[in-house]
């Protein structure tokens, strides 16, 4: 098993929540338990993937109910640093169009 890392962030106006290693169905707790305790009030939401190389159906589960959650309270999730195999099964899936509409929302709420 590889490393598994979860770092994360809050700024007055939105949250990062870093993340190294293979997301999958072991790994998923981790990284929901982290999402889980971020007070987000309207606040966004990044999830940045950049060092993740793997990414399972478990872990795509875990992204479409954290984007849920937040657009229920007002906020928007941002995915960011997609690499290959997690971009392509956003893609198969016909759910990266959601997170790229997402993702483009958060980029403007964090511009000044």
């Amino acid at each position: 098993m590889s490393d598994f890392t979860v770092l994360s962030q809050q700024y007055p106006d939105h949250s990062v929540i870093t993340v190294r290693g293979e997301i999958d169905l072991h790994t998923c707790p981790q990284l929901a338990r982290a999402a889980a305790v971020i007070p987000l009030s309207g606040k966004a939401l990044q999830v940045d993937l950049s060092d993740v190389s793997f990414m399972d159906s478990s872990g795509l589960n875990l992204l479409l109910r954290l984007r849920r959650r937040l657009h229920a309270e007002g906020a928007c999730l941002a995915v960011t640093g997609l690499q290959h195999q997690p971009a392509h099964l956003l893609r198969i899936t016909e759910t990266y169009a959601l997170f790229a509409a997402d993702t483009a929302a958060v980029g403007a709420l964090m511009t000044p």
